[in-house]
């Protein structure tokens, strides 16, 4: 009989709307966000090890861009599980790799987060929350919100989330130049005022309401990022050109874009329009809300 495999989806995170409202002492920035998730993203296939081992393959798309990585964020993700449970179990690790890597949508904190909810269900490991989320904290400040899976206000430094209003499943297209935009650079070349912490309490009935709520509020990072990387401008004023477009904005540190359309057929011709237009770009089409996480 063979070994059960888990399959855990790791959806592209998406902040919605992004403040930096201040900076510690350590250099750590802190953050008001709105992240939610698309139905897109990166998977983790897992299986038993009897051996104890731990390996990781990565496939797909942008599987070259981690060929060369030498600290995998799943694997250390996994590392740190087992320890944490006092076990040695091990498990054979899949990553299907579709999410461009350094984008702003925590394809590495997705994927990380995916690899501890896999590992959990595989090694029956059951810590409490708080522990989980302090341990997914360790990996990365997207990695907690990553491992909660639902729409959240984000503060502090990731540490701090509260479930958001049900959002609507408003149709998407997500754009990225095919650039990687390093975080650190962004955050150093941020300059202005620190801005003020504005979460909403207003369920958004539609797309159109929930783009007028985020219209109301930016991403304090997007001129930082793109002073870094100028194709994100280009970006960004390609969506905004789009028909039907209801809101335009680059997703957490960049490069990643989005813009939110009413029908899925206005987000199908802009996508098309945009894939005709510069097929340089990585172009998705996609809607609010996670993809199902499947046992097989």
């Amino acid at each position: 009989m063979n070994d059960p495999i888990v399959t855990v989806a790791a959806p592209a995170k998406l902040n919605l709307y992004l403040h930096v409202t201040g900076k510690r002492d350590d250099g750590y920035h802190l953050l008001d966000s709105l992240i939610a998730f698309a139905d897109i993203g990166d998977e983790i296939k897992a299986r038993a090890a009897a051996d104890g081992s731990l390996t990781l393959a990565v496939r797909g798309p942008f599987a070259k861009d981690l060929a060369e990585e030498t600290d995998n964020l799943v694997l250390r993700a996994a590392k740190r599980l087992r320890a944490a449970a006092g076990i040695d179990a091990g498990a054979h690790m899949v990553l299907e790799k579709r999410l461009p890597v350094a984008s702003g949508v925590g394809g590495g904190s997705a994927d990380a987060a995916a690899a501890l909810k896999a590992l959990c269900r595989l090694w029956g490991v059951t810590l409490p929350e708080a522990e989980m989320r302090a341990l997914a904290l360790e990996l990365g400040a997207d990695v907690p919100i990553c491992w909660v899976g639902e729409p959240a206000f984000v503060a502090g430094i990731g540490d701090d989330i509260t479930p958001a209003p049900p959002l609507p499943a408003a149709h998407l297209i997500l754009v990225n130049p095919k650039i990687g935009v390093s975080t650190p650079a962004v955050f150093k070349a941020r300059a202005g005022e620190f801005q003020a912490a504005n979460p909403f309490r207003e369920t958004p009935i539609d797309a159109a309401h929930l783009a007028h709520l985020l219209a109301q509020r930016s991403n304090g990072l997007t001129e930082a990022a793109c002073a870094v990387c100028p194709p994100v401008a280009h970006v960004l004023d390609a969506l905004a050109a789009t028909e039907g477009a209801l809101l335009s904005r680059m997703s957490g540190s960049g490069g990643t874009c989005f813009a939110i359309y009413e029908s899925a057929d206005a987000a199908l011709t802009a996508a098309e329009m945009l894939y005709d237009a510069e097929p340089g770009w990585w172009v998705a089409l996609g809607r609010l809300g996670t993809p199902k996480d499947a046992l097989v």
